[in-house]
């Protein structure tokens, strides 16, 4: 399936989405279209050997509509043009706004008899003002609605017309041919019409203004992307246009630079923003061998990075990519909304029919009749109704990617509310990511551990697991020890391994694959247990005969596990932890985290199945895990989210995406999800709410068409400003309950301490200093000047942590506190 993205001009409302989605729906091969009247475009997926482009955009101009392919380069193009088109609008709201003020005027003139002012109801006066109004500022509608009527598609600016029209033909009628003919009609509504159009251009100019603002997000990450950077060829540093940035080019990154691709550090120490990549408000130290992610600035030192990921291929393009799928997506419940939207307009023009034949010829009078039957058609515009989901979804993905949480289109958005269990998978989730060797036991004291450790090393080395890197990470770089050749190496995947070395076989793996092989474990099984109890995994080594050595190995875990758990937990969710590890580890793990539900002794390919027996039990779960290793149980979960950390990350293999790896955004994710379905439902509720009240007040006659052409303008204005309103989200923090520790905090400038460090020269000194002071328990905050040469130090009331200790850790750091 080919992907495309097509701008299209000509949508005033929710009935015009549902005709350009009918339109682009019937060629053939298309498999998804997404119009979005927020930001004016479509999102198609169709089979190429079905249809082609050519054939999609004429359907959307068969519709009455026109459409051109939005790409990259004309993004720039397109906000100078957005921002053209405001000010024009402006320039139309204020001519019609003056024109249509003498007409106002004239109203209240009359209901409280200003002589002077009579002239204001002369037909001739009203008509000159009217005109330029109803005919040239009003000309877009005219022009809308008779493409649409073209396309047999009526929208909301046929409503517009036939309103305004109505009243305009009406008092030219009234205040000219019906004198000349002996006809007794009195009034004139040249206000109605005039006030109406200008109320539309008002709406319309603050619903543009404020649709600029949903899609804010979307222009931030576009604004990260520089233009150019300086490449190192031939020892020679050349500027280059982004785009012509090749894989392995050697790029400098001077201090204040945005960093144009993602590659890894190979000279300079320096300290990366990564803030509106991540989220992260905290630089993060790099220096040789460390990855950075395109669109981060470079605070202080200079870089050369060799280039890794450019152009489409970088996190930030694919960030974009996935940002821009996601605004121009639909959530399932808009689809209530799509249908109605089909079938809105006819239905209107009929309800408008009636309620002019009712008051004409059952009531007896003809001018409420078009007084009432304008209110209807100028009530009833479903602009609203268009702008209901795709705003608060626009809002609601953007929030989340300045967070660092992508979150893949609007279904993913409603199925998340629904989640009540996440299951946590444990190595690079709950932990780290990077086990180390802890201990080595042995059971063969005539054999020298060094030996022992070498032998299992270089069993493992051919081996991918986590656990076999960080036993060979030991031997070699730790240890400096030669590892051995093997020959018949077998892998047991979930188990162990076997091998041959010196013409002797070697097995290393867990419990039950060294009693497979028929080795006795009995006298060592209450040491195993004792190590799995600390939450220690074991690898035992054996040849044929006999158990040779216990090797411990543990995975810290992570600083926002504990919290990212408990966040999740007062959400109302079940926590579960998942992992191959054996029982007694698995649970030692889950008791320190606080999770009751451990699914232990899984292999990789049994998580998927567990995901499915949970969903047999009524949950729908979410699976978070590493976004590849995992990639069956996060395709089978209700939703995946893939938990990574910079360029690595796989971005296209799950749902939602935490760019930083820190689980407390799992429950933010969650909470964002609720509130932006929560903003859906309250658009939709006032949408229909709105039309289905509007309607018969106007068909009654209890609504002037003033009042309704405001009420219609300013329902779309409201829908959006509600969006907006999801700006105000903050982030899933755990709320400390009173008397839950006994800690007064010192305010700032209480109580400080101060103390002069000497030998700082830069910023990334003070960050070390401000890292070091920070780590104490009891600190509150720690602000170090460099001019100063000083650190200010806020700490608990009653904390043990005294000047003496801090002094202390300011020297691990390398500084010499005075």
């Amino acid at each position: 399936m080919k992907k495309v993205k097509l701008k299209i001009d000509g949508m005033s409302c929710a009935s015009c989405v549902a005709h350009v989605e009918k339109g682009i729906k019937k060629n053939e091969g298309i498999d998804k279209a997404f119009v979005n009247l927020a930001s004016e475009s479509a999102s198609i997926e169709y089979d190429e050997n079905k249809t082609d482009l050519n054939n999609i955009i004429n359907s959307v101009f068969e519709a009455g509509y026109s459409a051109e392919i939005f790409e990259d380069k004309d993004k720039s193009k397109q906000s100078e043009n957005k921002l053209k088109q405001l000010n024009k609008l402006k320039q139309q709201v204020i001519i019609s706004s003056i024109l249509s003020f003498p007409l106002l005027l004239a109203m209240f003139v009359k209901l409280f008899n200003i002589e002077s002012l009579m002239f204001l109801h002369n037909p001739i006066v009203q008509l000159v003002l009217a005109t330029p109004v109803q005919i040239f500022l009003g000309f877009r509608f005219y022009k809308g609605a008779y493409k649409s009527l073209v396309a047999k598609n009526p929208g909301m600016d046929v409503l517009v017309v036939l309103g305004t029209s109505s009243a305009y033909l009406f008092s030219i009628f009234n205040g000219f041919i019906a004198p000349l003919i002996g006809i007794e009609f009195h009034g004139l509504y040249f206000e109605a019409s005039a006030i109406i159009i200008t109320l539309v251009l008002l709406g319309k100019y603050f619903e543009m203004k404020a649709k600029g603002k949903t899609s804010q997000a979307i222009e931030k990450l576009m604004k990260l992307k520089p233009k150019s950077a300086f490449i190192l060829k031939n020892d020679k540093i050349v500027e280059l246009l982004i785009e012509d940035i090749s894989i392995d080019d050697i790029v400098l990154i001077k201090p204040g630079d945005r960093v144009p691709v993602d590659g890894k550090v190979i000279d300079g120490v320096s300290s990366i923003d990564e803030s509106m990549i991540t989220g992260e408000s905290m630089p993060v130290e790099k220096q040789i061998g460390d990855s950075i992610i395109s669109g981060s600035v470079n605070s202080y030192g200079a870089l050369k990075i060799k280039a890794e990921h450019v152009g489409k291929d970088s996190v930030l393009s694919r960030i974009i990519a996935v940002v821009e799928e996601a605004q121009g997506s639909k959530a399932p419940i808009q689809k209530l909304a799509d249908k109605v939207a089909s079938i809105f307009v006819p239905i209107v023009l009929l309800i408008s029919i009636f309620t002019f034949l009712i008051w004409a010829f059952i009531v007896g009078d003809i001018t409420q009749g078009i007084i009432s039957a304008v209110a209807v058609l100028v009530i009833a515009c479903p602009c609203a109704l268009g702008l209901a989901t795709p705003t608060a979804i626009m809002v609601g993905t953007g929030i989340g990617a300045q967070n660092g949480i992508l979150i893949k289109n609007g279904e993913i958005l409603q199925s998340s509310e629904k989640i009540n269990a996440i299951v946590l998978d444990k190595t690079g989730t709950l932990t780290k990511g990077t086990p180390i060797l802890e201990d080595l036991y042995t059971l063969d004291n005539s054999v020298d551990p060094w030996i022992l450790l070498q032998i299992a090393a270089s069993l493992e080395q051919v081996s991918e697991h986590p656990l076999s890197k960080a036993i060979v990470k030991s031997a070699i770089e730790e240890k400096n020890i030669d590892l051995l050749k093997i020959k018949n190496f077998m892998a047991h995947p979930g188990k162990g391994i076997s091998a041959d070395i010196d013409k002797k076989t070697y097995y290393i793996g867990n419990e039950s694959f060294i009693e497979e092989n028929g080795i006795a474990i009995k006298n060592c099984i209450k040491k195993i247990k004792d190590f799995e109890s600390k939450g220690k995994t074991v690898v035992i080594l054996a040849d044929r005969k006999k158990v040779l050595a216990l090797l411990t190995i543990s995975d810290s875990l992570k600083d926002s596990a504990k919290d990212g758990v408990k966040l999740l937990q007062d959400l109302g969710i079940d926590v579960f932890m998942i992992t191959g590890d054996n029982e007694i580890t698995a649970k030692a793990i889950a008791s320190s985290l606080n999770i009751n539900n451990v699914m232990a002794q899984v292999l990789p390919e049994g998580k998927a199945n567990k995901i499915k027996e949970l969903q047999k039990q009524g949950f729908s779960v979410a699976m978070v895990g590493d976004g590849i290793n995992d990639a069956p149980a996060l395709a089978t979960a209700n939703i995946g989210i893939a938990m990574g950390e910079g360029s690595d990350i796989a971005i296209e293999s799950a749902d939602i995406t935490l760019m930083r790896g820190d689980l407390r955004e799992i429950a933010t994710s969650m909470t964002l999800s609720r509130k932006t379905m929560n903003k859906i439902r309250q658009n939709l509720f006032w949408a229909f709410f709105y039309n289905s009240i509007g309607i018969p007040f106007a068909a009654l006659g209890f609504l002037n068409p003033i009042i309704a052409g405001a009420a219609m303008s300013f329902s779309s204005v409201s829908v959006v400003s509600n969006s907006l309103s999801l700006k105000k989200f903050k982030k899933s923090k755990l709320e400390t309950k009173k008397n839950e520790k006994n800690i007064t905090l010192n305010k700032i400038g209480e109580n400080d301490m101060k103390i002069r460090v000497e030998g700082m020269s830069c910023n990334h000194c003070k960050m070390a200093v401000e890292k070091a002071v920070k780590s104490l328990e009891g600190v509150i905050d720690a602000t170090v000047s460099l001019e100063e040469k000083e650190v200010t130090i806020n700490i608990e009331t009653n904390s043990l942590t005294t000047k003496d200790k801090i002094k202390s850790k300011i020297k691990e750091a390398g500084y010499l506190p005075k």
